[in-house]
């Protein structure tokens, strides 16, 4: 199986997409940062809602967002790339045009601005991946991945440092946060647009699966909506632990969601090269394997009670952001490789709406599981993981035959230009 020994920077740029669509993460990230944050807060303050009603347009809006991902696979699957990035970017400078003309009390176009914003962060994920696996093979793509992912999180914790400076400003701080937001999305929809990669899938080999559906992956599907409730464990579930639970100060959930992006930003790429010996699949069990022990982790702590109660479910948070990192690094990976390169674009959009779908029900379940105590939390997610990543590691879904021979599939078909 090749694998990824030795991380080069140079290298991993060139995977990533080149310098130039470097820039353009790193802008969208930072844009990002400032208004996604504080987007409930800009309802609340600038539009004069309410914070029910707030938190439903913006769900609904996010929600939505998942219906055009049908749509943005078949258009990966005809060979879009820089263009499908870009376009993701520009429906959210829509977003953010419209959320700056809309007149204070009108839910309704607060909520078509949130959904402008939820089709963008929807579409994006699949479009970045399919256009790293246009331009990097095997292991190497992986890594390309994870430095995406590392990127992103470190543009979108500066972002959210530096509105946060800015948040003494008020109401106008907050639309002037807005306005940088889009001119973000614009400069980065531009930088993206300009690299210039599509793939041609009429050049795939015959015997690649041009002729077959998408993989149905149900398993890794069904797996990946569970899975991706740790991604809100340090913004839900941490959150009201400590605060409602174990009484502790604000301050502790605030350092473990900083400690969570520095760890993902500093550790996401070596953690996914040190693993590449093993397969994707192993790694991508592995990753439940780790966010199940620090499930129990979590309920260990908090059974200390107020006073060590804090300290521990802290120290165990960083067992936890392992686990997402394993997960993150393998998860896209893996569904690059059970797709034929023709399909690729509907498999990573079946991915999202997984994805998607998980981070929406997420806050709801957990608060719901948090309500009847920490053994109903920590015990449902322990079990609902632990299965997951059972099934993850008996899946039979056969990857395509580049996969099985190279330990990934080659990007075949694929190639740069207008």
């Amino acid at each position: 199986m090749a694998t990824t020994t030795k991380i080069r920077p140079g290298a991993l740029v060139r995977a990533s997409g080149g310098p130039r669509y470097a820039v353009a993460l790193a802008v969208d990230a930072l844009g990002t940062g400032l208004l996604r944050p504080f987007l409930l807060l800009y309802g609340v303050t600038v539009l004069r809602l309410s914070p029910p009603v707030t938190g439903i347009a913006m769900t609904v809006g996010a929600v939505a967002g998942l219906v055009c991902m049908p749509a943005v696979g078949r258009w990966l699957d005809r060979g879009a790339r820089s263009t499908a990035v870009a376009a993701s970017m520009l429906v959210r400078v829509l977003g953010v045009a419209l959320l700056l003309a809309v007149p204070a009390g009108h839910v309704w176009l607060f909520a078509t601005a949130a959904l402008f914003l939820g089709i963008g962060n929807q579409a994006w994920p699949a479009a970045h991946a399919a256009l790293v696996a246009t331009v990097s093979h095997g292991r190497e793509r992986d890594a390309a991945l994870a430095g995406g992912r590392a990127l992103r999180n470190a543009g979108l914790g500066a972002g959210a440092l530096l509105a946060t400076a800015c948040l003494t400003g008020g109401t106008t701080a907050l639309q002037a946060l807005a306005a940088v937001t889009g001119l973000a999305y614009l400069a980065a929809a531009a930088l993206a647009w300009s690299v210039h990669i599509r793939a041609h899938p009429a050049a795939a080999p015959a015997d690649d699966g041009a002729d077959r559906p998408a993989p149905r992956m149900r398993t890794v599907l069904a797996a990946n909506v569970v899975y991706v409730f740790c991604l809100n464990v340090p913004e839900v579930a941490l959150p009201l632990v400590l605060v409602t639970q174990l009484h502790a100060s604000p301050v502790w959930p605030a350092a473990i969601f900083v400690a969570n992006t520095v760890l993902v930003v500093t550790l996401q790429v070596p953690v996914t090269v040190l693993l590449s010996r093993f397969s994707r699949r192993t790694v991508l069990a592995l990753a439940g394997v780790v966010i199940t022990g620090s499930y129990l982790g979590f309920l260990a702590a908090t059974s200390l009670g107020v006073g060590w109660g804090a300290p521990a479910v802290a120290a165990v948070s960083v067992v936890c952001t392992l686990g997402e990192i394993i997960y993150a690094g393998s998860a896209t990976a893996l569904v690059t490789t059970l797709a034929p390169v023709p399909v690729l674009g509907r498999a990573l959009a079946r991915f999202q709406l997984s994805t998607g779908f998980g981070l929406a029900v997420s806050p709801a379940v957990i608060t719901a599981l948090a309500a009847h105590g920490p053994a109903a939390l920590w015990g449902s997610l322990t079990a609902a993981t632990l299965v997951s990543a059972a099934a993850i590691e008996k899946d039979q879904t056969p990857a395509r035959r580049s996969a099985r021979r190279h330990g990934s599939g080659p990007s075949g078909g694929a190639g740069a230009g207008r």
